[in-house]
This record gives structure tokens, sequence and C-alpha cells, in this order.
């Protein structure tokens, strides 16, 4: 007799977006009311639980964010750790409460929830969304627990590949920011103003959930090739000479080549998203006119990672104190970005982030320097 596994393809390097929409036609066969399967994450350092990959219709839930204090529902999941079921989501049509008002808005009238949990720590959310009520049988639940806590596997698995290529290069990055002046919050902060315009822009640009994460993931690295730019250059106080700045200019693709040789040394080319991560190291000095390098490309030639990235890291570089300068008002900064766009910078990417001030400055107070340095 001859029997097919359903779940081979967990065992495949395929994305976490293919293997979620293969768990969800698995479900639906059974089940075929669930409608919607997604993953949300939760960042501790700013206690935000985000969207981040789905398998079902489009829906307004898509780019979502919100604290987790003002989830009351998940607020209580992720403090009892234990799965909630709500089999009559119209009783959330007038509630104060956003997260379940917004999933009531997107047309569900019922849904089962796990949180993700590992070592005691909370990873984020498992959502199954039905549009009809009451569909959420204790048999059903059960058999959603085993899907449910397979998905969390199958998420911890590509995290913990992401996490050890990202501890890899960011040790790399602790021996330049040893050296460089940039260092304390800068680079927590520029990778969440790099989400920021990441998700304002999904839209314009066609970005899902998963591209936004990665960006926040990936943006901290732009700058890995400084580690290879002698002292001499790297701590100048002054303005370069021709020839240093010619030297400062190798440090893009220096990047581009570490990232390559500890890919391979690490056995880790089948991470999600490297050719963003290599856009970002390489392309992140490209100016919108053309006059950027290492390759002179102008306009939309530039990947979008890396004209995000450009935005965010000379915001923070704007408005952050530095040996040589005072730090920028964010006023002054913003005004700057826009004498930049179309220039140097993507003006949508610069407006996205000037239409934000009010989590750009809740970024600021989460990762304020409590001295220089």
């Amino acid at each position: 007799m001859q029997h097919q596994d359903q779940l081979a393809v967990l065992n495949n390097n395929d994305s976490l977006i293919l293997k979620l929409t293969h768990l969800h036609s698995l479900i639906k066969r059974h089940h075929p009311f669930i409608e919607r399967v997604a993953l949300a994450l939760y960042d501790n350092a700013t206690d935000i639980v985000r969207t981040f990959v789905y398998s079902g219709e489009q829906s307004s839930l898509n780019h979502y964010q919100a604290k987790l204090a003002n989830c009351y529902s998940l607020q209580q999941l992720a403090a009892k750790q234990q799965p909630r079921v709500e089999n009559d989501l119209s009783v959330f049509k007038d509630s104060t409460h956003r997260h379940a008002l917004q999933i009531y808005k997107a047309g569900f009238r019922s849904s089962y929830t796990l949180p993700m949990l590992w070592n005691g720590e909370l990873l984020g959310f498992v959502f199954f969304n039905a549009k009809s009520a009451d569909v959420f049988t204790e048999p059903c639940m059960q058999e959603l627990d085993v899907i449910g806590h397979l998905l969390c596997l199958v998420l911890l698995n590509e995290m913990t590949n992401v996490r050890t290529l990202l501890a890899t290069l960011r040790s790399a990055l602790d021996l330049t920011h040893s050296r460089d002046p940039e260092t304390g919050y800068h680079l927590e902060r520029m990778s969440r103003y790099s989400r920021l315009i990441a998700r304002t822009t999904a839209e314009h640009f066609a970005l899902d959930d998963n591209f936004i994460e990665h960006v926040f993931l990936f943006s901290p690295l732009h700058d890995l090739g400084k580690m290879a730019i002698p002292d001499s250059v790297l701590l100048k106080p002054g303005k370069l000479t021709e020839q240093e700045y010619h030297v400062m200019k190798g440090h893009s693709e220096a990047g581009l080549a570490l990232i390559d040789k500890l890919l391979i040394n690490y056995g880790l080319d089948g991470v999600g998203y490297i050719a963003m991560l290599r856009n970002i190291v390489l392309h992140h000095h490209e100016a919108w006119d053309g006059s950027g390098y290492p390759l002179g490309l102008s306009g939309e030639t530039i990947p979008v990672e890396a004209r995000i990235v450009a935005v965010a890291d000379v915001f923070d570089a704007l408005t952050s104190e530095r040996p040589y300068k005072k730090a920028w008002s964010n006023a002054d900064a913003f005004a700057k970005l826009q004498q930049l766009a179309a220039v140097s910078l993507d003006p949508v990417c610069v407006a996205a982030l000037i239409s934000n001030e009010a989590e750009v400055l809740d970024i600021q107070q989460s990762f304020k320097e409590r001295q220089f340095g």
C-alpha cells in the first residue's frame, strides 16, 4: 500500500508562505470554513504585534500592527499562555478594542487564536479566521492545535536560521561599530524607521508583510563592509580626500563579499530573502539621480529595499549627535530630506517617513540615547 506524506513539504527549503499555504489547504479539506490563517510576530522591545505572513484572501488585517498593551484579548492570551475561541465576533461590532473591531470589520465572524511560545518567550500568534459564526467545535480546535504548533516550529526554524545569520553578521558589525562613531541605538532606530517606511509604502510598491519584516531584520547590516575600511579613513574627523573617499566607497562591495563568504561558511545560503540583504548592503548609497555608488543606478532601478534603508539611515544620521555635530531637530531633518527627495533619495520613501511623525517620535523615545555613544 502506498501512502503520500501530506506534510513532506515542511522538510523542503521552501518559503514560510508556501508552507503556510500548504497547511491551510490541508485544513480546508476538513474545515472549509476557515478562510484565513495568519501569523503575527511580537516585538518585545516596542510591545508591537504585527502581521507577518498569511494564507487566504486579502483583508484590512494585512500591514496591520498594534501595541500588545492596546489589544486586551491578545494580552490575556499572552499572560495565560492559552488559546482562545470567539465563535461570535458580532459582539465586537461596537467594541472600543481596536484589534477585535478590526477583525470584525474585515468580515470575519469567528476566530481561534493560539499564542506562539518558545521557552516561555512570546513569539507571536496564530490566527484561524472564518466568515461564519459558531464553527469552531472542540474536535476542530484539537486539529488546529496540531497545525498551530507545527506552524510555530516552522516559524522558529526559519527564525533560527535568520538569527544565526544575523548574529554572525552582527558580531562582525560590532567590530565595525566599536570603531565607528555611529554607536548607541542608531541601528535599532534606523531599522524601525525602515520598517515604518516599508509598511507605509506597501501598497505603492506592492510589498507583503514578509518583505517588510525582512527589511527590518536586514537593514542594520547595511554598513557591514565598513569593517574593511582602515581606521585612518573610517575615524578621520575632518573631510576625506578624494582618494580616502574612494576607499570609503569600497565598503559596499566589501560588505557584499563578506556576506557571501559567511553564507557559504555557515551553510546559510538557504535563508529567505538573501537577495534583499545583498541589495541593501550593496546599493544603500545609490542615488535617485544616478550620482551614487557603487554602480551609479538611478530611480526605480535601485532596489526598493535599498531606497527605503537609505532614507532611514540619512534621517537617523541627521537627528543623532556625533563627535563632529549636534543632533538636528526632526523638523530640520524632515526639511533636509525634502531637499534630497528626487535628488539622492526616493521621494515616495521620504514622504512616507515624514507622514508618520508620531511613530517616528515613538521610536526615538523607545531608543533614546542616555549619553553620547
